[in-house]
């Protein structure tokens, strides 16, 4: 196979792989009720905020998948979501009147990583 021919098949598995983590994603609007049950009156710059940071979240999961580097990388992945995310995250946060500093940012993106992790799949097995 052809160098070539390899970056095709590993981005048409980044795409599956893309699709299939969109589709099992916690819909923003839970996830805003969620992470900001106080600011009903501004959702629309949180909802979009929010799908920045997950969408960002299953990107980077997604490259580190890709390269089989997935555990351990934790930092790393916080570092590269921050990186995709945060400048405009930011800026909707403060439409919303929220001020996001860095910590803030590395809170939100925590929470949503977690609340990712713990959102069972359809069909899969329970947790033992």
């Amino acid at each position: 196979m052809t160098f070539i021919g390899v970056l095709e098949s590993i981005g048409k598995g980044f795409e599956k792989g893309l699709k299939w983590g969109l589709a099992y994603a916690v819909p923003a609007e839970r996830l805003v009720a969620l992470l900001y049950p106080a600011a009903a009156p501004s959702v629309g710059p949180l909802i979009s905020a929010t799908e920045l940071v997950q969408s960002a979240v299953l990107l980077v999961e997604q490259k580190y998948a890709a390269a089989n580097n997935q555990h351990g990388t934790g930092a790393e992945k916080l570092a590269d979501v921050l990186q995709l995310a945060a400048p405009i995250v930011t800026q909707l946060l403060k439409q919303a009147g929220i001020e996001a500093d860095s910590s803030y940012m590395e809170k939100l993106v925590s929470a949503v990583v977690a609340i990712l992790n713990v959102q069972q799949m359809p069909g899969a097995p329970a947790a033992a």
